[in-house]
């Protein structure tokens, strides 16, 4: 990648510009400048026209500052709110999260509500080239520094993963070459009762006292918003049971939302961690002793590991999923991680890591973190749809004239029929390219056939012997017995008298082995070489191809060569009926089954 881009990153009441450099002259390089521009509650509670114009407003702001206000640069838009996207620069908002609630926002395409307060003001003009949530840019921000990199992490706030996925797995995109990168969006596992075995009673609560009951469980058991809440609960339920703070509930404790994720955090640390603790518990009016803040820190711990692990096995999955699309022994892979949880809580990034480890001890996992959030990745998925247009743009203009409209389709067509009319006319048949040989072959099978025939079947190297019993009225169908012979090289190339007498030989082992050495058939033969057919009983070979080049066969009627083959042998006696090529004999094998069958067809 290579070239000069804009990004966007929102994803809550501050958000940030950026201009990213991206160099590749031998070694690769990335500039980023960047500004943070806060989001009032005013304008987060306000009309979609009036944060999107701000928003405008910052971007104008920024490039005026940097003095490339006169260039058009591709942009990049990290938008970190549930959206079902339909395109790369398209992504219709499905709800509000984290406190927004502007108006006429929610069921409209993010990307066009920026462009249009853009064109409002004139005075700028970006190339809004895509559209991703803080989980893909975090993927593609990691992936730029290590190749590897097909995963994407976030255990914060929130918590999602995505991956590179195979397109021939992908039903709800059309293709299938490639690979597409699916958002998991894996907050909801759980929502259809999947881990109701593993929740406890804390996470009931939890879910009935936030804003979306029976939604987001998995979120609620692995993310930051939720884990300090999921602590306090259980120091709850332990004083009350007289197992900490010698029965003690001050309304501090009793009170949603006091004990912060952070408090986790800190209360784990390696060597203060108790005496965080013991800041933290007294803060919320308590007086506890060496024992409670011991206790509140396995608390703490079990929490944090629960989570860890969970998220360790989930991830996992996905992991798995890779290495089976791959094959192989072994996947060596690299997830790109972000998220408050992850990087500031001082041990879930090693749990986590010890649980993948520990579920796919065959994969060779690395994890890297994401140093300049997701606005960088942003810019990457920009840059990476910037050079695969010009990849295609210049695949396109060799592919060109590969292309072809319904107007020369239907001229095609008008060609065909000419050349068909001139081979089939007796006074321009020589010239004409499209031979239109008669087959002598009049009818196609009506359902009345029936009896036992022999069939040759010769077009390469193999060819087949067939017994075909052929029944009609109550018990009409078509029985097949065949065996298939190989042709050496060196009959394929010695005389024709020497193919046809193995031919023979051939017919004669299959007639040993079927027990009807002494019967005589009508035989059909397939023979798919360039035949002048004179007769349906009669073909003349006009060129060997596919390797053939038995002398003495070119020129004359192999019916006639067969026929000879057989009086050398003094075995048996055969009627040679019928010689076709390998389209005729489609066409009359498919018209036993469909008598609107009237053209057979090789693509071969």
């Amino acid at each position: 990648e290579d070239g000069d881009f804009l990004a966007l990153d929102i994803g809550g009441t501050n958000f940030r510009v950026l201009r990213v450099r991206v160099s590749d002259n031998g070694q690769q390089k990335v500039e980023m400048e960047s500004q943070i521009y806060e989001i009032h509650e005013d304008l987060m509670r306000g009309s979609g026209t009036q944060l999107f114009d701000y928003i405008a407003e910052c971007l104008a702001n920024f490039m005026e500052k940097l003095k490339i206000k006169e260039k058009k640069l591709p942009l990049g838009f990290t938008f970190s709110f549930p959206c079902h996207q339909t395109k790369l620069d398209e992504s219709i908002l499905v709800t509000w999260t984290k406190g927004f609630k502007c108006s006429s926002v929610e069921g409209k395409d993010v990307v066009s509500l920026l462009r249009k307060a853009i064109k409002k003001r004139g005075d700028f003009d970006i190339d809004i080239v895509a559209v991703v949530n803080d989980t893909v840019g975090t993927m593609m921000s990691c992936g730029y520094d290590d190749h590897n990199c097909e995963v994407g992490l976030i255990v914060g706030t929130g918590t999602n993963a995505c991956y590179m996925e195979e397109m021939r797995h992908i039903d709800l995109v059309e293709g299938d070459e490639g690979r597409m990168c699916i958002n998991t969006e894996w907050g909801a596992f759980g929502d259809d009762g999947a881990l109701n075995d593993i929740r406890t009673e804390f996470d009931h609560e939890i879910d009935m006292g936030s804003l979306n009951p029976g939604k987001q469980m998995f979120e609620k058991m692995i993310s930051g918003m939720y884990m300090g809440e999921l602590v306090r609960l259980i120091l709850v339920k332990m004083a009350k049971e007289g197992l900490l703070f010698r029965g003690k509930l001050t309304p501090e404790l009793r009170t949603t939302g006091r004990f912060e994720t952070r408090y986790v955090s800190a209360i784990e640390k390696e060597k203060e961690g108790l005496q965080k603790a013991h800041e933290i518990l007294t803060r919320l009016g308590l007086e506890p002793s060496h024992e409670d803040c011991v206790a509140t820190q396995r608390v703490c711990q079990i929490v944090s590991t629960r989570s860890a692990s969970l998220c360790g096995a989930a991830l996992a999955a996905v992991l798995r999923r890779i290495k089976e699309n791959k094959g192989g022994d072994r996947l060596r892979s690299t997830v790109g991680v972000d998220g408050s949880v992850y990087k500031k809580h001082p041990h879930f990034a090693r749990r986590l890591h010890k649980t993948v480890r520990k579920l796919l001890p065959d994969c060779e996992i690395r994890f890297a973190r994401s140093e300049d959030g997701s606005g960088k990745g942003a810019a990457m998925v920009t840059a990476v749809a910037y050079r695969l247009a010009a990849q295609h743009q210049a695949r396109q203009k060799t592919l060109e004239a590969l292309k072809l409209s319904r107007e020369q389709l239907l001229e095609v067509k008008r060609r065909m029929r000419v050349e068909m009319e001139k081979g089939l006319r007796k006074e321009t048949h020589a010239e004409a390219v499209v031979k239109m040989l008669p087959t002598y072959v009049c009818s196609t099978p009506d359902g009345t056939e029936k009896g036992d025939f022999l069939a040759l079947d010769l077009g390469g190297t193999n060819f087949r012997v067939l017994l075909v019993r052929v029944r009609n009225g109550m018990r009409r169908g078509m029985e097949i017995h065949n065996k298939i012979y190989s042709i050496p090289l060196e009959i394929m190339q010695g005389t024709g008298e020497e193919l046809f007498d193995h031919i023979v030989h051939c017919i004669s082992d299959f007639l040993e082995y079927m027990g009807m050495k002494g019967v005589s058939l009508p035989l059909g033969f397939t023979f798919s070489f360039p035949c002048q057919q004179t007769n349906l009983d009669e073909g003349i070979l006009l060129k060997w191809t596919k390797g053939f080049k038995a002398t003495g066969c070119e020129g004359e009627d192999i019916v006639g060569l067969l026929k000879e083959a057989i009086h050398r042998r003094e075995e048996f006696d055969l009627d040679v009926v019928a010689v076709v090529n390998d389209a005729v004999g489609t066409m009359m094998a498919c018209g036993y089954e469909d008598h609107c069958c009237e053209i057979g067809l090789i693509v071969g």
